[in-house]
Formats: structure tokens, sequence, C-alpha cells
């Protein structure tokens, strides 16, 4: 038997067309004056208006920050907090993709807590409490809404983490609609994400449990089945909704059995070259499968059956290499402008991600992660 923690969003509502009723919904949850962090994009497509319209029918008075830039920068968390300082917010909402719940969910900490950003990354440093806090997703990849991370960026050339239970909301809400206006791209790129994360959690080698398991496949069979529909007719409701519940298992599931090697080589993707967050992790995917085939060949064997119907490592692997260009997006780094010359550098930003590298079930060293760029270029 397996001893193992295991740690979730308390409450969840997956529902079409829910979003117009989140007044309603947050009623005595967040108070009377809320902070709704966004971006423009999200804000531009009209998606909030409905919500905001029922949240003003509930009496809410919310201050909006729509200014989240993707892979969200500090100077993002320091803009929203200021926002909820002002306005002595009472709770907050993040309402859009990854970078954005990431940003809502250290502001919500640091409006409450007072403590310095700085001494809240890394694992468990948070000390206070926070605001609370309701998670609306808008795309299905991060899984963000069911996890205890927001990753920020600090430089030019680093990214760190905070990882800590109190960053986990009270509430998630998943409306399928939200996700229809996700172009095609970015539904590609998010949806191999979400796959990414239940890939790692299912053979992470700290922390893998058979509720984590569980959740994981689930995750795969669920945004397996569902991709190309998505792709295929994106107004498709129902396979819309199915990659959103994929995406929050896949969160469940990485939240409590964490990420590995393939965030932390796509890290530098991002930092460095500024690639999706989605995009990294579909690129670096099947370089860093192939890696570790040598160590997990049972797990990818029952991956490979989930995903593709092939209950063989190989058809996990080769599934991949094949499944991100056949929905459009680029299959080698060399597509991105990233030069050869560059691979050093990269393997070496790469091995400060500790957090992730100490999770994977190969050990990667510099050598390694060069090479396996090479691979991926």
């Amino acid at each position: 038997m397996t001893d193992f923690n295991f740690n979730t969003t308390p409450q969840m509502v997956f529902r079409k067309g829910v979003a117009a009723q989140l007044g309603a919904l947050l009623v005595g949850m967040l108070g009377a004056r809320i902070l709704l962090v966004t971006d423009a994009t999200i804000r531009s497509l009209g998606l909030l208006d409905e919500a905001l319209a029922d949240l003003e029918t509930n009496n809410a008075v919310v201050s909006i920050y729509d200014e989240v830039e993707p892979d969200p920068p500090v100077r993002c968390v320091d803009a929203a907090v200021a926002i909820g300082r002002k306005e002595n917010v009472t709770g907050v909402i993040g309402f859009g993709g990854g970078s954005v719940m990431d940003t809502a969910k250290i502001a919500a900490y640091l409006l409450r807590s007072g403590q310095p950003l700085e001494e809240c990354y890394g694992v468990e440093q948070c000390t206070g409490e926070r605001l609370p806090l309701v998670l609306v997703p808008t795309t299905a990849g991060t899984g963000s809404e069911m996890t205890p991370i927001s990753v920020l960026t600090k430089s030019a050339t680093e990214k760190m983490g905070v990882s800590s239970h109190q960053l986990l909301p009270e509430l998630a809400v998943l409306d399928p609609l939200l996700t229809l206006t996700v172009p095609p791209e970015q539904t590609a790129a998010t949806g191999i994400d979400a796959m990414v994360h239940a890939i790692e959690a299912y053979t992470t080698k700290l922390k893998k449990n058979p509720l984590s398991d569980a959740l994981a496949l689930e995750a795969l069979r669920l945004l397996s089945a569902n991709i190309r529909a998505v792709m295929d007719d994106p107004q498709n409701v129902t396979a819309r909704g199915e990659m959103l519940l994929g995406s929050m298992l896949a969160g469940q599931s990485f939240a409590n059995a964490p990420c590995a090697a393939v965030h932390a080589l796509a890290y530098p993707l991002g930092v460095r070259f500024h690639v999706t967050h989605g995009l990294s992790n579909s690129m670096m995917l099947a370089p860093v499968l192939r890696f570790n085939q040598s160590h997990c060949t049972a797990e990818y064997a029952r991956l490979g059956e989930v995903i593709f119907g092939d209950a063989s490592a190989d058809a996990l692997i080769t599934g991949f290499e094949t499944l991100g260009p056949s929905l459009g997006l680029p299959a080698q780094l060399r597509e991105l402008d990233i030069s050869e010359a560059d691979l050093d550098m990269m393997a070496h930003d790469a091995m400060a991600q500790t957090r992730l590298l100490q999770n994977n079930p190969r050990d990667v060293t510099e050598a390694d992660a060069r090479a396996i760029y090479g691979d991926a270029w």
C-alpha cells in the first residue's frame, strides 16, 4: 500500500453557461469588493461581459486588472496587487488562461499576507493567509485552477515558481463556452500541454500515487479522444467541455505528483525566446520521452495504449512526434528561429529548475539537457 497525501481545490462547478451566473454563484464567498484579474484579449473578446453584469446585479464592486502578459513577469503581480490595495478588495477572481490564473493566485496571497514575494519562491514557503479566490479558466491546458503553483518570470533569463497550499482557490468555475474562441494553434498547444501534465504526473519519480495515476489516465483518455474534434470544429461544445475537464483532471494529478524534465527544459524557451508555455512543452515532449524511455518503459506502454491505442513505449513517442505537427504546430526548435548555438545556453538555464528536475524518472545532467535540445532542434 502506498502512503500519500492528496490536496486539491475544494469546490468545482462544471456547467455550460455558468460564467454568466458568476455573481449569484459567488455571493458571500468573495465579499463585496472584488479584484478581477484577466488579460486584454479576454476582455476584448467580450468573454467577461455576462460575468461582470451578473456580478454587478449581485451588488459586487469590481476592479479590473487586464494587463496580464504571457509567462507573467513579476510586474504584472505588482500591478494587480497595487490595484487591490488601493480598492481595499475583499476577494479575487482570476478569469483567463494559465498566466492570468497564476497572477491571480499570487496576488490574492500577497494582498492579505503582506509577505514579500521574494520570500515565497520555492515549496511551501508561504507563511501567511490569502484573500478568498475563485479561478475561471478560459483555455483547456494549464489546469492552474487545480494547482497550488504560480510560475512567474523574474528576469530575462529566469522563471521561478511559488508552490504552496495557500494558492489553491476556494472554487474553480469551468464553463466550456469560454473556450470556443481559443485560436487553433493555441487550442492544439494547450491541449498537448495538458497531456504533458498528465504524462509527467503518471511517471514522476516523487509523490506518484494511485489517485494521481487514475486522474492522469482519465485526463489522457478525454484529451486524446477530443483534441482532433475541437481542431476540426472549434464550436463543438461537447468536445470543448471534454478538453476542459481533461485539463482540470490533469491539473489535479500533477498538483500532487509533480511535473519533471519536459517542463524544466521548456522554461528556457519561454524565458529566452518568448515561446508560449503550451508550445514549449509540446516541442520538448517527444525528446524527453525518448530520453526517459529506458527508465519507465512499462508506464509508457500503458500511456501508449490509452492515448494512441498501442501498448508500447515506442508508440507513445512516435505518436507525439507526429501529433503536434499534424495539428499545425512546429516540429523542430529551428522552426522557432532558435539557432544551434543557443542550445548550450538553454541547457545551462534548464539546470536551474531543480524543483522540476528532481522529479524526473531519469537523472538529467547539463550534458543530457544539451543532447535533448539537440534532439529537439
